[in-house]
C-alpha cells in the first residue's frame, strides 16, 4: 500500500511541477515563481523525468506555432492518434535534437551555472538517482515504482494530452487548431486537459473556464499566491 500511495504523490508532484513551471510559467510567462519554488520544480524534474527545461519550452512553443498543421512537434493530425498517443516522449525527443528548433524557440529559460552543468548536461542522473532511491526504499519492488514513474510523463502529458487533447472532447470557442478539452479526468494532468481553454488564451495562467471545470494547477497556483510565493504576470479572473 505505502509503495501505490508513494508512487500517486510522486507523480502528480511531478505533473504539477510539468504544468506549472515548464507550461505556465516558462513556456507561456503566465506567472512567476519565488525563486526558491522555481528552482526546486526544477529540481524535481531533473530528478524525475530527466526533461531539459529549454528543450520542452522550444518544443512547446513550437507546437502553438504550428499547432495541428504541418511543423507541430506533436500533432495527432500530423502523425496519427496512436503515434501520438502511444510515441509522444520519442516525438519529444525527436524534436528534441533539432538545436537550430531549440535555439530559436527556447529563449528566456534558465542559463545559469546549474542548467549548463547539471540538469543540461546530465539530464539522465536524476532518474538514474531516483532509481537507486526507489530500490533502496522498496527493494527489488522499487525497480516497478521506478519503471511506473518513467511512463507516467510520456504517457499523460506527452500521450494523453497532446493526443487525445487535440483529438476528442468538447470545445468552449473556436481557435485556429482542433483542441478539445475533457473533464473529469484534467485533474489527473494537472488541469491540461482543459486543452481548448488554453488554446483559446495560451497567454493565462487559469485554464479553467465554465464552472464545471476544475483546473487543480490554478489552485495551486493561487495557494502559492496567497503565500507571497507566486505572481501573475498577465490579468487572470
Amino acid at each position: 500500500m505505502i509503495e501505490i500511495i508513494y508512487t500517486l504523490v510522486m507523480a502528480q508532484i511531478t505533473i504539477a511541477c510539468v504544468t506549472l513551471y515548464l507550461h505556465r510559467s516558462q513556456a507561456h510567462r503566465a506567472v512567476q515563481f519565488h525563486p526558491v519554488v522555481a528552482h526546486f520544480m526544477r529540481f524535481w524534474l531533473w530528478l524525475t523525468t530527466g526533461m531539459v527545461t529549454r528543450q520542452w519550452v522550444a518544443i512547446h512553443r513550437k507546437h502553438h506555432r504550428y499547432s495541428d498543421s504541418n511543423g507541430d512537434p506533436h500533432s495527432p493530425h500530423v502523425y496519427g492518434i496512436w503515434r501520438v498517443l502511444f510515441g509522444g516522449a520519442l516525438l519529444y525527443h525527436e524534436a528534441s535534437k533539432d538545436r537550430k528548433m531549440v535555439d530559436s524557440y527556447g529563449v528566456g529559460c534558465p542559463n545559469d551555472w546549474v542548467e549548463r552543468n547539471v540538469y543540461s548536461a546530465h539530464s539522465r542522473l536524476g532518474i538514474g538517482i531516483l532509481l537507486l532511491l526507489d530500490l533502496w526504499w522498496f527493494g527489488w519492488l522499487g525497480a516497478l515504482v521506478w519503471g511506473i514513474q518513467m511512463i507516467w510523463i510520456p504517457f499523460w502529458a506527452a500521450g494523453v494530452v497532446n493526443g487525445i487533447g487535440h483529438w476528442w472532447g468538447y470545445r468552449n470557442g473556436e481557435s485556429r487548431d482542433l483542441s478539445r478539452n475533457i473533464v473529469p479526468i484534467d485533474f489527473i494532468v494537472g488541469g491540461e486537459l482543459l486543452h481548448n481553454n488554453h488554446h483559446l488564451d495560451p497567454g493565462s495562467a487559469r485554464l479553467s473556464r465554465r464552472w464545471f471545470e476544475f483546473d487543480i494547477g490554478w489552485m495551486y497556483i493561487r495557494l502559492l499566491e496567497m503565500c507571497k510565493l507566486a505572481k501573475l504576470r498577465v490579468a487572470n479572473s
